[in-house]
């Protein structure tokens, strides 16, 4: 996406002078993806929350999200306001691998990508970040501290992941406003100078 060319609001004026960019949330079954959407987005996030069924037995891992008695099943949305009159739409994938014939849809005029991982599960982590390898789409790690911890550094997750030494590792905390909105920062710088690089 140029962003010399970005996607215009209508409605509000003052809005309507603002640049809005599409970004995408993605990483494994209960990683902290629609908790991340809705600890930053201004506006009630849509969520496409339901109730597990029998077809997760065996197939998600439940053993360090013991609580969780729903996934989503099509989008988490959001949106964000950044400085420099910048919004952000937040689009959450789902993260149960029968859901992911969605992703290609949803990452459709997004300018990068988010990708949370549970260093409890990093294995989980593996097919999200071959997906935006593959699809040319700039993305950063996001490592999730759940109960604010961060047993692993950036390096070892790198290592870990085989990610590229430009992709950024950040640690975050799904849970946190100022956590997540730093994140989606770091997100967008890297998206642009991933941009300008190609020019």
């Amino acid at each position: 996406m140029d962003f010399a060319s970005p996607d215009r609001l209508r409605g509000d004026p003052a809005e309507a002078a603002m640049t809005s960019v599409k970004i995408v949330v993605a990483g494994g079954f209960g990683v902290g993806k629609t908790t991340f959407v809705g600890s930053v987005s201004e506006i009630t996030p849509l969520t496409t929350e339901a109730v597990m069924t029998a077809a997760s037995d065996g197939v998600d891992d439940l053993s360090h999200v013991p609580d969780k008695t729903t996934t989503t099943v099509a989008m988490d949305f959001g949106r964000v306001t950044l400085d420099a009159g910048l919004i952000l739409y937040l689009f959450g994938t789902p993260g149960q691998h029968r859901f992911w014939f969605m992703w290609d849809d949803l990452i459709q005029g997004a300018i990068g990508a988010v990708v949370l991982v549970d260093t409890r599960r990093l294995a989980d982590s593996f097919p999200a970040v071959d997906y935006f390898e593959t699809a040319g789409l700039p993305f950063i790690v996001g490592i999730n501290g759940f109960h604010g911890s961060f047993p692993h550094n950036a390096g070892d997750v790198r290592e870990a992941l085989s990610v590229n030494p430009g992709v950024p590792i950040i640690q975050c905390d799904a849970r946190r406003r100022a956590s997540t909105k730093n994140a989606l920062i770091s997100l967008v710088q890297h998206a642009m100078a991933t941009q300008l690089s190609m020019r």
